[in-house]
């Protein structure tokens, strides 16, 4: 949790917050680590255990441009038409930077390269909604009915076209 997500704000790059209590990790010997490259997200991975985790950039959240930092009720109020066209349509890029349908595509195309093995990442709430959709073969318009809550667990096994999603609980 940050800042950002606790205000419903495009994140702006803030860091981790301290979390109440959570417990470290357990990974197997040959699982890798990775992590958005985020602040959040690897504060997040440190505060789990997962020291070591590398920064992947097909982790990263979706580049909001210059609605970066900016509240989703501010400018619904300020811009409504813009966010109308970005809520409603993929390919939409009202604020400059990249598109829904972008951002579903990098992830999608990192999942489908993945080598077998065990690996744990942790995620922007948009690259969980566009993975777990990725691997359910869901329309693009399944990424809005996807909530993802902080300190929360999604886990993906199988391999590229043939993926499996458990929702796990909240992590403690």
């Amino acid at each position: 949790m940050n800042a950002a997500l606790r205000e419903a704000r495009f994140d702006d790059g803030s860091p981790v917050e301290e979390p109440v209590s959570v417990a470290p990790v357990r990974l197997g010997r040959s699982a890798r680590m990775l992590t958005s490259p985020s602040p959040r997200c690897r504060g997040t991975a440190e505060l789990l255990g997962l020291t070591g985790a590398v920064p992947e950039p097909a982790l990263a959240g979706c580049a909001m441009g210059r609605w970066r930092g900016r509240r989703l009720d501010e400018l619904a109020a300020e811009e409504a038409e813009s966010v109308a066209a970005w809520l409603s349509d993929p390919d939409a890029t009202p604020h400059g930077g990249e598109s829904l349908s972008s951002l579903w595509a990098r992830v999608g195309a990192w999942m489908d390269a993945l080598e077998p093995g065990t690996l744990w990442a942790v995620a922007e709430p948009d690259v969980i909604r566009a993975a777990a959709a990725h691997a359910l073969g869901a329309p693009e318009a399944a990424f809005w009915r996807l909530d993802v809550r902080p300190r929360s667990s999604v886990e993906l096994t199988g391999r590229s076209g043939r993926w499996n999603v458990a929702i796990g609980s909240v992590l403690s």
